[in-house]
This record gives structure tokens, C-alpha cells and sequence, in this order.
């Protein structure tokens, strides 16, 4: 889909733009038509209304939400009631009569009775049975006074409905204040999500939404759409790094519950958050979880995570629950307010712990005009009908005897991983790619420094129909020119982003700060990331240099290349399912299709050989090159998939250069341990040196989620050994050390040898890495690069060395007291 002759990009189904107290049906969310000033739609930003501006409908506004006129009373809800006096005391019941956790309390008691009595403290008493007796019960007693505690302090207190009838209009107020354009959905989206709730009310079950997880507005956004829209409230999981005093409590109260980061071996604890799963499932209650677990620094989806998820398939996988409703939901913004604070973190600065000054001002949200918040709600489906079908597949393939077992355990880790990727599938189908986000993706896969004013509405242009060739969507345009809807993204995003120099024939952009530019950047890559990977393998040819001929790639050393750059970013993208042969025949096709490339086929009828016969028409292609008209275009769709790839590929390479480093310095050290957490910050430190060296392009490649999947990558292929420190108040727990068979040898002199397994991988990496000055071959990494990896290598050795399984991570924990100190 391209635009239109007179630049403007065809209208999409409409949205319902939801602000304040009016939802109303909004064509084109992004930009409003231009209207008089005077005209009624206009006052739908300034809806709410300011006491300042105008006291007396600011105080009418309040009567209404304390009066609870009309659809502000949220009375007659679409669910299970809830906001009523006792909900607590109700909830907490259900959940301590639980049979799971009265089993659990007698088992654990049963235990401790053995303990002490093997420790012979009744052997003094008269009768042993009865003082046994009298001890199971205050064990027993106890054990529940301790698991009806942490259930208060867990479950949520859905108990006052003038409660949330305030809370709505507060966040209604904050929100809109910074988000000044309001929440937009599909209209066609809500109606089926309220039928769908509808029925679920009838058959007493749960819906499950799962968002991704972006921003601490994404709490909000959700209760605010089931507000308004008059679906019960989902019961929101949410870690207990929130529960800070004021705020704690208010969020409590509106829905939240809190949840520890980590379960460790409490097995009281575990059994207690699958009681409150079941009750919740079992009595038809909403639910909301954040299927990444926490929020994305980087802007793109995080691989999920699976603990609370873990719950709700065991619910219904036991038969303890009939079925609940999955909702996946997409989440877009604008502007999100923490990047600046995420690219901190992103650079290796500590994580604040929350606090209520920091929630409200880390946005100036109040001040702010961020655009909108773009909510969007694939089709659920039936978690119980998920399973069957899943069970079907594994039996009618060919499987072991564990897997084609439906209870056992290796059973349910796949059960639990294919529905964890699912539900991401299912987020990136249905997210809404923003203005800002194709700004910034244009701004950072530009070769020059800035771009003009008429070359950047093309490329957004460009962007937009690519993005809904592949199936994506487009924020609405409300029919306005690609250039009023530019200038509206460039205001949101603000000249700390984006600088503009006026005072040349055309006005000319560029990126003030890549960095932060990259977190949008991230929100368009999974739409392209098959593209990518074949434009990066092709990119080896390509950056030698020469005719087209010297630049043409074989079928089977794409193929090569392609699958291993799939293998090193398993971690960081979700790929389609169809499996590599098949994805990379697609995606070659639908780049011959645009005129990117040219393919060279064979004659079928005399070429039958092929190593790869799983594609029936792969042996067609013999080699792959840039197409004619690409070159004449020069190269800006192939280079525009290279760049999105290239800083994950430079993060990747940076990562395993480090890994050199950690060869040890001398034989009697070869059994050294390291603290994984100081490897990876010692990558940093050496991934900023080569940047400001000119040996690394991307200033993004030394974030810290990056390399911390690069390292989770490194174990995963036995690069690196990994062990668990018995210190548990170290601020990691874990060590590692280079595996024997992949460290590199050192000289006569010390220095280390480039060759080895380890150095051949880093060049498989470095061979579709940017090329650029001092890099033309691996001369710069064999020496300059490769001295400062042993160079912070040495130090690690020196201040981080593990002698034994009492002494690992010392420094770390000295480290982690000083930092405590200064906190304190």
C-alpha cells in the first residue's frame, strides 16, 4: 500500500478515541482534522476541565464522579462483582480454604514435627503422642497466621466503589495531562472484547489479559479502557517494588497485587500465589499480567517470562480450572517518559528503588504533552482449547515417550514456552506502529548525517506502506499530509531527539540523540527481521567491495550465514514458525518482488542435486545479489535492513570479543571463576573505549540487555561455564569462566593467539558487522581491539578471582557494601 498523489496515506477502520469522560469514534487518532476553533471535536483534548480555567465545571465534574452519575456509578460491570464492602475478607477465605494450601501447611507442618522430634525434644515428655499432637497444632496454627499475612499483604482490595470512582478520575486527569491526545482503541476490537467478556461472565470465567510491558502507564491504561467501557477490573500482577508507601496502598486498592521478583525456595509462598491463581480463575475474576515480566528498556518485546504464566496453565492444565480467556494486548506510546531513565539503566547506572517523589516526577508528566497512548486487543482465545490442541500435535508426531506424556515435565516446559510465544506472536500482530517510531527508525537507517525535509516525508512514506505490506499497522493519519503528521511526531519527540537546522534552502533533521532514538527504532525491527538477516548475510559479499559479480552470494553460503545469525539472536527476535529454509525462501522472494535483489535460478530438469530438498524449489536458487534497479537506487532499501540489524550485530561481536578477555593470564589461574556481573561491565566499559576509538559504529551496542542476552547466548553454546555462588547477598549470584576447549592459548610472550574456536566464531560474527574506517580486514581486532579486551580481562583476574566455593564473589560483596553505605 503507497500513498496517494497528493502525499497522503489512505485512511484506516476507525478508532475510538477515549479521553476523559467522552469516547468518541476518531477516523484517524494520530492527527485531528483541521477544524475551527471553536468546533466540538477540538475540545476533546482539553476535556477535562482545570480548576484554574474553569472552577465551577471542574467542581461539577468532581459531583459527578462522587454522585457516580450514569456510567461513572460502575455498578452494573460486565464480570464477577467486585468494589463492594468485604471483597477482602471474602477473597482471603476463598484462598485459606483452598485444599492446595491446607495440604501444603500439613505437609510442611509434618515436616518440622520430624525435624524436631529426630532432634529429640520429645523425648522427655510423659506422653510423646499427645505432646506431638499439641505441637502439630501450634505448627500448624502458626504456619496459617503466616499465610494469611502474606495473603493480606498480597491480594488485591477491590472494596469501595467511591474508591475507584475516584482513582479514575485522578488518573484520568494525570494521563491526559501528559498524554494530551487521550487513549485510542479499535472500535472493533472493544465490541469483540465485550462480547467476549459477556460470555465470559455467563460461563463464570476469567479473562487473562497479557500486555506487553513498556512503560508504568501501561497499569493505567488498561483499568481505564475497562472503566469506561464497563468490564469488570482485572486483578493486575505487579512486582512488590511498588508496594512504597501512599502509592502502595492507593494501587492495592485499584486493582494491584503484589508479587515477590523472586520465590527462592518458599515453598509456602509458591503454593500461596497458585491458591489466589486458582480462586481468582475459578470464580470468573479478570486477571492482567505483563507477559515480559518487567519493562522493556529497549523498546522491543523482551522474551517472556514464565512464572505467573507457569499458574495459569497449571490451573487449567490440572483440571482445577475449566478454562480462562487469553487476551493478548499491545501497548504503543508516543513518547514513553522513562527512556531517559532506561537509557541510564541501559548504560549500567543502578536502578533506582521506586519511590512516590520519582513516580510523580519522572515525567513532569503534568506538564508534558506526549501525544497518545494506542491500545490494541487480538482475538482471545481459549486457554483450555490451547492445550488440546497442543496435546493433538505432539501425539500425532513422532516424539518421546516424555514429551508425548501431557504431565510430565519436559511436557510442560514446551506447553508453557509454545503459549508464551504465542501470546508475543500474537502482541507484534496487532501492534500499532507510531509516528515517532517510523521517525525515528527513518532517522537512524539514514547513511548521511541529518535528511532533509522532502527526502524524510518520502522515507515515512516508504516505511508505512512497507510496514502494512507485511501486515503491520500504521497509526491513523485522519487523512492530514505526511508532513503535518511529521512535525506533530517531531514536537512529541522534542529537540532533545531530534535537532533541526532551519537556516539552510531545506530544512534538514538528524538525530541529537541515536540512543534514545534506537528505543523507537526497536518498535519496527520484528516486522523486518527475516529481511534483515538476509540483507546482513548478504552484506559479507557486499562489503568487499568490486563489480556485482564479486558481490554475488551462493544459496548455500546465505543459507550458512543467515541460520547462524538466527542462532545468535534467538534470544533477542521472534521468528515465524515455518522453520529457517522455508522463512528464508519466503523472504527471498518478497525482496526479488521489491526489486531488491536478483535471484539466479537453475534448470530443474538438469540440476536435481540439492542439499536442501525440504524446499522443493530451493535447488532453484543458485546465488543472490543486489538487483539493478536497488543499485541505481542506491542501496537505501538494502542498507535500510542493515542498519536495523547492525547494532545487535556489533552488540554480539562486542560481547564475544570480551570473551577473550577472560582467557586467564597464567596456568595456575585456569581454574579461576569470575562474577558474570563484572565481566559484563567491564564489556561496557570496553565497548565506550572502542567507540570513542572508532572501532565500534553503534554507541547502543554497550547496553546492558544486549549483552546480558549475548552472555545468555554464550552459555547456552557451552562458550562459557557458569556456576551459582552460595553468598546470597552478593548482587550476583553467579559466576562463570571460559569452557577449556574454547579458550585461546597464549605466546611465548603472554599475549593471547587470535585462532582457536573462540576467535573463529568472532569472525563469523565480524563478518557482517559495518564496515568502516581501520576496519577493512582483522587486523584492527587481531591487535588494537584484541590488546584492550586483555587489557580489562587482566583486571578482572586481579580484583574478581573465585579461589573456592566459600570465597566466591568477595569483591562483589565488598563492592555491593560500599554501595549500600552510600545509600544509606
Amino acid at each position: 500500500m503507497s500513498p496517494n498523489k497528493t502525499g497522503v496515506l489512505p485512511q484506516s477502520a476507525p478508532d475510538l478515541d477515549i479521553l476523559a469522560d467522552q469516547v468518541t469514534i476518531h477516523p484517524g487518532g494520530y492527527v485531528e482534522p483541521v477544524v475551527p476553533e471553536d468546533a466540538p471535536e477540538r475540545n476533546l483534548v482539553e476535556h477535562m476541565a482545570r480548576f484554574r480555567e474553569s472552577p465551577l465545571d471542574f467542581l461539577r465534574e468532581i459531583s459527578l464522579y462522587v454522585s457516580g452519575t450514569g456510567w461513572r456509578a460502575y455498578e452494573d460491570v460486565i464480570g464477577q462483582p467486585i468494589y463492594y464492602a468485604g471483597f477482602s475478607d471474602n477473597m482471603k477465605s476463598m484462598i485459606m480454604r483452598t485444599p492446595m494450601l491446607q495440604h501444603r501447611i500439613m505437609d510442611l507442618t509434618n515436616k518440622r514435627l520430624d525435624v524436631e522430634e529426630k532432634a529429640g525434644l520429645f523425648s522427655q515428655a510423659r506422653d510423646q503422642d499427645k505432646a506431638k499432637s499439641v505441637r502439630r497444632a501450634e505448627i500448624a496454627s502458626s504456619l496459617r497466621d503466616v499465610a494469611l499475612r502474606l495473603t493480606d499483604g498480597m491480594i488485591c482490595k477491590m472494596e469501595s466503589n467511591r474508591f475507584i470512582r475516584f482513582a479514575y478520575y485522578s488518573a484520568t486527569q494525570l494521563l491526559t495531562r501528559a498524554y494530551h491526545q487521550g487513549i485510542h482503541v479499535s472500535s472493533e476490537e472493544v465490541l469483540r472484547l465485550r462480547s467476549v467478556a459477556e460470555t465470559a461472565a455467563k460461563n463464570k470465567q476469567s479473562i487473562i489479559f497479557l500486555p506487553c510491558h513498556r512503560s508504568h502507564v501501561d497499569y493505567v491504561s488498561l483499568q481505564l479502557i475497562c472503566y469506561r467501557l464497563g468490564i469488570a477490573l482485572p486483578t493486575v500482577v505487579a512486582g512488590d517494588n511498588l508496594k512504597i508507601p501512599v502509592l502502595g496502598s492507593f494501587l492495592q486498592h485499584a486493582g494491584a497485587m503484589w508479587i515477590r521478583r523472586s520465590f527462592t525456595n518458599d515453598a509456602l509462598y509458591t503454593t500461596l500465589v497458585q491458591s489466589y491463581m486458582d480462586t481468582l480463575l475459578q470464580n470468573g475474576f479478570n486477571v492482567e499480567c505483563f507477559i515480559e515480566g518487567g519493562r522493556s528498556r529497549t523498546g522491543k518485546l523482551l522474551s517472556p517470562k514464565f512464572g505467573i504464566l507457569s499458574f495459569f496453565m497449571d490451573s487449567v492444565l490440572s483440571g482445577r480450572v475449566e478454562d480462562a480467556i487469553i487476551c493478548p494486548v499491545s501497548t504503543q506510546y508516543d513518547k514513553v517518559v522513562e527512556t531517559e531513565s532506561y537509557i541510564s539503566e541501559l548504560l549500567g547506572q543502578p536502578k533506582p528503588q521506586e519511590n512516590l517523589k520519582d513516580f510523580l516526577s519522572a515525567s513532569s508528566v503534568l506538564s508534558l504533552k506526549l501525544g497518545r497512548v494506542d491500545v490494541r486487543f487480538h482475538e482471545p482465545w481459549s486457554l483450555r482449547s490451547f492445550i488440546t490442541e497442543q496435546r493433538a500435535r505432539v501425539s500425532d508426531a513422532k516424539s518421546s515417550s516424555a514429551l508425548s506424556d501431557p504431565l510430565s515435565p519436559q511436557s510442560r516446559i514446551r506447553l508453557l514456552r509454545t503459549l508464551g510465544y504465542k501470546v508475543l506472536s500474537d502482541i507484534n500482530a496487532v501492534s500499532v506502529v507510531m509516528p515517532t517510531a517510523l521517525i525515528g527508525t527513518v532517522l537512524l537507517t539514514l547513511r548521511g548525517r541529518g535528511v532533509g525535509k522532502s527526502e524524510l516525508i518520502r522515507r515515512v512514506e516508504w516505511l508505512s506502506a512497507r510496514v502494512r505490506a507485511k501486515g503491520g499497522r500504521v497509526a491513523h493519519f485522519a487523512g492530514a499530509p505526511t508532513s503535518t503528521i511529521i512535525e506533530r511526531g517531531l514536537d512529541v519527540l522534542g529537540p532533545g531527539l531530534v535537532g533541526t537546522i532551519d537556516d539552510l534552502p531545506e530544512t534538514t533533521y538528524y538525530a541529537v540523540d541515536r540512543f534514545q532514538l534506537s528505543f523507537y527504532r526497536n518498535m519496527t525491527i520484528h516486522l523486518f527481521i527475516s529481511e534483515a538477516l538476509v540483507c546482513a548475510a548478504m552484506y559479507t559479499k557486499v562489503k568487499q567491495g568490486g563489480g556485482p559479480d564479486n558481490q554475488r552470494i551462493s544459496f548455500d553460503e546465505l543459507y550458512d550465514q543467515v541460520g547462524f545469525l538466527s542462532s545468535i539472536f534467538r534470544g533477542e527476535f521472534i521468528y515465524p514458525t515455518a522453520g529457517l529454509l522455508v522463512n528464508l525462501r519466503r523472504t527471498l522472494l518478497g525482496l526479488e518482488s521489491d526489486e531488491v535483489i536478483t535471484l539466479t535460478r537453475s534448470d530443474t530438469s538438469t540440476n536435481s542435486d540439492s542439499s536442501h530438498t525440504a524446499n522443493p524449489d530451493a535447488h532453484k536458487i543458485l546465488s543472490v545479489e543486489i538487483s539493478t534497479t536497488e543499485r541505481k537506487n542506491g542501496r537505501e532499501n538494502f542498507d535500510f535492513y542493515n542498519f536495523l540489524l547492525w547494532p545487535f550485530i556489533e552488540s554480539t561481536w562486542l560481547g564475544a570479543v570480551s570473551l577473550m578477555g577472560l582467557t586467564p593470564p597464567s596456568p595456575t589461574q585456569s581454574d579461576a571463576w569470575l562474577d558474570i556481573r563484572q565481566a559484563q561491565e567491564t564489556t561496557q566499559t570496553l565497548g565506550k573505549t572502542l567507540y570513542h576509538q572508532g572501532d565500534l559504529s553503534y554507541f547502543e551496542a554497550v547496553n546492558k540487555e544486549t549483552l546480558k542476552n549475548a552472555y545468555q547466548l554464550f552459555v547456552e553454546e557451552g562458550i562459557v561455564l557458569i556456576r551459582k555462588s552460595p553468598l546470597k547477598d552478593s548482587p550476583s549470584n553467579t559466576a562463570i569462566r571460559l569452557a577449556p576447549e574454547w579458550t585461546p592459548q597464549r605466546n611465548q610472550e603472554g599475549s593471547i593467539i587470535p585462532e582457536g574456536r573462540l576467535w573463529d566464531f568472532i569472525e563469523k560474527i565480524a563478518k557482517s558487522r559495518r564496515e568502516g574506517k581501520n576496519r577493512r580486514d582483522g587486523a584492527t581486532v587481531s591487535t588494537r581491539v584484541l590488546r584492550l579486551a586483555e587489557l580489562v580481562g587482566k583486571e578482572l583476574f586481579e580484583t574478581a578471582v573465585v579461589k573456592g566455593d566459600g570465597e566466591i564473589l568477595e569483591d562483589q560483596r565488598r563492592r555491593a557494601r560500599r554501595k549500600q553505605e552510600a545509600r544509606l
